[in-house]
């Protein structure tokens, strides 16, 4: 029930903080007050107003459209083919002119779909495209498998992104999945994540950004300096870590988040409500805390607004990975 914890923390983190989605800490407040349930994403955003509640966005999305491939190739990742789904999806769905796309992977799939060369555009991103559909990857390994994983993180993630931070980035929420499944304590949770970071950003193009390990730290021990105070905790994440598309904003803050709040149900809440990028951020990190707790510990009304908002079966793609992991050699 782990891999299915996953895939609803997801999709839950994602949903919830869809209406809030770009708005800032001060806007969201204003807004909303605090958002405590699924909500209709408001006419004002720009991004969110296609949305009903309920209904999770292109970070969901994506993941299982990479999950749809893989299960369509033997669980070997094909560039070509991950492309293809993405840009069939985009096309349908009207995302290259309804801002559902994130820059690096519009970029990217755009240059793809008119037949050119997307390398120079995928080395150089530096948004969270590559973390925010990667969960879902890390079900399929085992903690003790980070090289492996590492591979596997690029060779999904490339079609759009081929940097140094956006692969790191991804791998770190990847780990983090695994270990949860494994029930490693936070404290490993966190430190496997700093140390997969080194071994799969540099399968990446090089740039220069800020250290997500070194912001990592800093969210750490703000969660731990702030146990019993959220609202100072999550003004530290947004003011001091950062919550906007940057990988190394959203991933580190999107660790801490899931280390502090640990309940994927307060994780989610928390992440809807703490500005900027929050549907990514909220479902990278509930993604963690749904792997670490399990199905059961996400409240069923919202997982059956999962369900009847959504035209997926995630119970279907869980049951695909649970097949396919026990026989997983890597890449």
């Amino acid at each position: 029930m782990k891999v299915l914890g996953m895939l609803y923390g997801m999709a839950v983190g994602d949903a919830l903080g869809m209406p809030s989605e770009l708005w800032s800490r001060e806007k969201v407040k204003s807004y909303f007050g605090d958002i405590t349930e699924f909500l209709d994403g408001p006419k004002e955003n720009d991004v969110a107003c296609n949305f009903t509640k309920g209904q999770f966005t292109d970070d969901t999305t994506q993941a299982l459209l990479i999950l749809d491939s893989l299960i369509e190739n033997d669980f070997i990742p094909s560039e070509k083919l991950i492309a293809e789904k993405l840009i069939e999806w985009a096309v349908r769905t009207d995302a290259f002119e309804n801002n559902i796309l994130g820059p690096s992977s519009k970029a990217a799939l755009l240059a793809i779909k008119e037949g050119e060369n997307a390398d120079i555009l995928t080395r150089k991103a530096l948004t969270n495209g590559a973390a925010m559909r990667i969960a879902p990857i890390g079900a399929l390994f085992s903690t003790a498998q980070n090289k492996e994983l590492s591979e596997y993180v690029f060779e999904v993630s490339r079609a759009t992104h081929t940097s140094d931070v956006s692969i790191g980035g991804a791998a770190m929420i990847a780990y983090a999945v695994s270990a949860s499944i494994e029930d490693k304590s936070w404290e490993q949770i966190i430190e496997g994540a700093l140390n997969i970071y080194e071994l799969a950003s540099k399968k990446g193009a090089e740039t220069f950004t800020a250290s997500i390990p070194e912001r990592l730290k800093l969210g750490i021990e703000f969660a731990d300096l702030y146990q019993d105070d959220e609202e100072t905790f999550t003004q530290k994440i947004y003011d001091v870590i950062g919550c906007g598309t940057m990988t190394s904003e959203s991933v580190p803050a999107a660790l801490a988040i899931a280390y502090y709040a640990k309940d994927p149900n307060r994780c989610a809440l928390i992440c809807a409500n703490i500005g900027g990028d929050t549907d990514t951020i909220g479902a990278m990190a509930t993604a963690i805390c749904g792997a670490k707790y399990g199905y059961d510990a996400i409240r069923k009304d919202w997982i059956d607004t999962i369900d009847s908002e959504n035209s997926v079966d995630l119970k279907n793609y869980a049951h695909f990975i649970e097949l396919h992991k026990p026989q997983f050699k890597g890449v």
